[in-house]
């Protein structure tokens, strides 16, 4: 994901007219009245960080809910409260003389409640550190502070009572009937003395003295009836209604202005290709286009950008040729590198739709459901302690998963427990039931959607994909492959062979996994002698240098199997042409090294690799041994082969293969410069002309004629 230049300039506009986190400037969603003792009781007061210096001063006492919706003690203590508030609204002052007097007039004692990841600042200056917190306030100061979920309403009513009592001597009664969560009358059931704190203390001891069952069964209703009630969520609220999306089914032509105006300062998604008129492949793709556009109608905003036309604009997205087709939504963005067939744009824009409505909250449930649908998920665990920059980070992640896989949030115990997980917040995929763990836990870490979005790429394929010719690259590069090539034809055969597959690749893992953790092992082992050693002979050098010792833990020196399957029909000629199989003989299986052109498709007794847990585990051993214990084939010619390991060597090792060529060139030349003298003569011969370069000097002819 890449944000636009011209989207950071107008950053500071879009921030500057943002509403605060849960409060989008609109009106609370009504919310309906309840009724106790047959008598209508409105909702209670919805307090918030705008309205708390009134609210707090607008009567004498006021007892506050200080929760998290989504807190699962939250959750089993909203009943509770609920109940509460409405047993005190109905009642009816002993002491006012008026039958019709009103609880909450004649006593100045309100009710409410305050949501406390919507005004987060505000619970912490009431030094909320628990959830559910509840909070008596007396004349805008607090007054008494009850924490947790298991307060009940005979406790709550004691302090309830001997505030009524101080404002209103003489008013209360000594004992009240008081109705279990949940229920909507007062019971005719035994009385509760409220008349003092202490007293109402002394007597729940002598009374759990008398029966110790009594307080177990006491909170074994409370929690069936709790149970019983629907969980508590955060009512709704109302939020500004948006316009229909591409409600002509057309793709809507945009400029620099309109693309400012509609695509980059909105938060509505778009899908929208830029392209240039003289180009064929925009041409060839452009009634695709238009027809994905009528399919979308109603559903997703599809423009274009002529970039003949629009230039500028073209420059600022940095476009790297024609047609390139993008997502938005407002100022981020992520390019479409699928094929551009009907079915492709509109099997993208389905899962475009779904994944940018935001990150979706699962329970146990509901995961399961979607675990039989989807092959890879992104699950992302949090509590209660998760911040908003959390979420904010986690929000960024869901366009470069369109198309790829699902991005889910929980924080059911049930999955904590299912998936072990101890500290907040956690990432992992579950791909087809099978975990893996995003390793980093700081915070840091799991804000940097950059190192995140990098794993999610090495792991958001599924354990047995579908080679595909967008994702072939992916999946071939870099690893060996156990490739499948199957018939679909049969139905059975087809889903036999999948699962042996399935069956084998989760085996390899398995041993991967223990193989690299003995290894780690073995490696810290070792390092311990060392440390042990040194310390023994006293040898402070070299006990420093074995502590210095770092496990590698990274696994890149060790190539990568994975494992795919690919459609024996459809690419038909592919595979004849590059590993001499046909389908119609049956399913086969083929290990594929790309990096190197080469594959193998026997097994070491010379037998085709059959789609079989046990030949596929046997043969990938016998593979990545070193040396191989199966000889290679060759996925091109022997002359291409030369070239390809040429062109592989100074790829690999540049500087290296340059001083080589060097080297040849300089030998070459030196050698060819040495024949050059030769053919022309010019080496000088000391034999032949001697004569001629003898010095008078020193060969003179004395008067005898004789030589000195």
């Amino acid at each position: 994901m890449r944000l636009f230049n011209f989207a950071l300039i107008f950053g500071a506009a879009v921030l500057a007219t943002e509403v605060p986190l849960g409060d989008d400037g609109e009106d609370e969603a009504p919310r309906e009245n309840t009724y106790f003792n047959q008598k209508m009781v409105p909702p209670m007061q919805r307090l918030s960080a705008d309205t708390w210096e009134q609210d707090r001063l607008a009567s004498k006492w006021l007892m506050v809910k200080h929760f998290n919706p989504w807190c699962s003690h939250c959750i089993a203590f909203a009943p509770t409260f609920q109940t509460l508030y409405e047993f005190y609204y109905t009642s009816t002052p002993a002491g006012s003389g008026n039958e019709n007097a009103k609880f909450t007039e004649f006593y100045d004692f309100r009710f409410g409640e305050l949501d406390c990841t919507v005004y987060g600042d505000e619970c912490s200056k009431h030094n909320v550190t628990t959830y559910p917190t509840t909070i008596l306030y007396k004349d805008g100061e607090t007054f008494k502070t009850f924490h947790g979920s298991k307060k009940n309403i005979a406790e709550l009513s004691v302090e309830i009572e001997a505030a009524l009592e101080s404002t209103k001597p003489g008013t209360r009664p000594a004992k009240l009937d008081l109705p279990a969560p949940g229920d909507a009358s007062t019971p005719g059931g035994p009385k509760v003395d409220v008349s003092s704190p202490s007293k109402d203390s002394t007597k729940t001891k002598e009374a759990a003295k008398a029966d110790p069952s009594a307080d177990a069964k006491a909170d074994a209703d409370a929690k069936a009836k709790a149970a019983a009630i629907a969980p508590y969520r955060a009512p709704p609220r109302k939020s500004k209604p948006q316009p229909t999306p591409n409600i002509n089914g057309t793709s809507v032509p945009l400029s620099a202005e309109t693309f400012q105006a509609k695509v980059t300062l909105t938060q509505e998604p778009w899908f929208i290709k830029f392209y240039a008129p003289w180009c064929h492949h925009c041409q060839a793709m452009a009634p695709h286009w238009e027809q994905m556009a009528k399919d979308m109608k109603g559903r997703l905003h599809v423009g274009e950008v002529n970039c003949d036309v629009e230039s500028r604009l073209c420059k600022d997205v940095r476009l790297r040729g024609y047609p390139t087709i993008l997502f938005f939504k407002g100022g981020e963005r992520v390019e479409y590198d699928g094929l551009r067939g009907l079915g492709d744009f509109i099997q993208y824009a389905d899962k475009a739709i779904d994944i940018a409505s935001g990150v979706p909250d699962v329970d146990a449930a509901s995961f399961k459901t979607l675990e039989a649908k989807e092959e890879v998920i992104f699950v992302y665990f949090y509590d209660h302690a998760t911040t908003t920059e959390d979420f904010t980070a986690l929000e960024r992640l869901p366009l470069s998963l369109i198309g790829r896989a699902k991005l889910v949030k929980t924080q059911d115990p049930k999955l904590f427990e299912q998936y072990k997980i101890t500290t907040w917040p956690r990432l992992i995929v579950s791909r087809e039931g099978r975990p893996t763990y995003y390793t980093p836990l700081t915070p840091r870490e799991m804000r940097d959607t950059h190192q995140v979005l990098t794993w999610m790429k090495s792991v958001w394929l599924p354990i047995v994909p579908e080679l595909t010719a967008s994702n072939a690259r992916e999946i071939m590069d870099g690893k060996i492959v156990v490739l499948g090539i199957l018939n679909r034809d049969d139905p059975d055969k087809f889903l036999k062979a999948q699962r042996e597959m399935k069956s084998a690749a989760n085996e390899w893992m398995d041993k991967q996994i223990n193989a690299f953790q003995r290894e780690r092992q073995d490696l810290r082992d070792a390092k311990q002698t060392r440390i042990e050693e040194a310390e023994d002979r006293g040898d402070q050098r070299a006990l420093r240098a074995a502590k210095s010792i770092r496990i590698n833990m990274d696994k890149a020196d060790h190539k990568e199997v994975a494992f795919a399957w690919v459609d024996g029909i459809f690419w038909q000629r592919w595979i004849r042409t590059t590993y001499g199989i046909d389908v119609k003989d049956g399913d086969r299986v083929i290990i594929n090294d790309e990096d190197n052109r080469q594959y193998w498709d026997q097994t070491i007794t010379g037998n085709p690799i059959n789609p079989s847990r046990t030949g596929i585990l046997e043969t990938i051993l016998s593979v990545t041994a070193s040396p191989p214990k199966i000889k290679s084939k060759l996925t091109i010619s022997s002359i291409e082969k030369v070239f390809f390991d040429i062109r592989v060597t100074f790829s690999e090792h540049p500087y290296l293969s340059m001083g080589c060529i060097l080297g040849v060139l300089f030998g070459l030349v030196s050698w060819y410069r040495g024949r050059m003298r030769r053919i022309r003569g010019g080496h000088f011969r000391l034999e032949e002309n001697a004569r001629e370069y003898k010095s008078p000097l020193l060969f003179r002819t004395n008067i005898n004629g004789k030589a000195d």
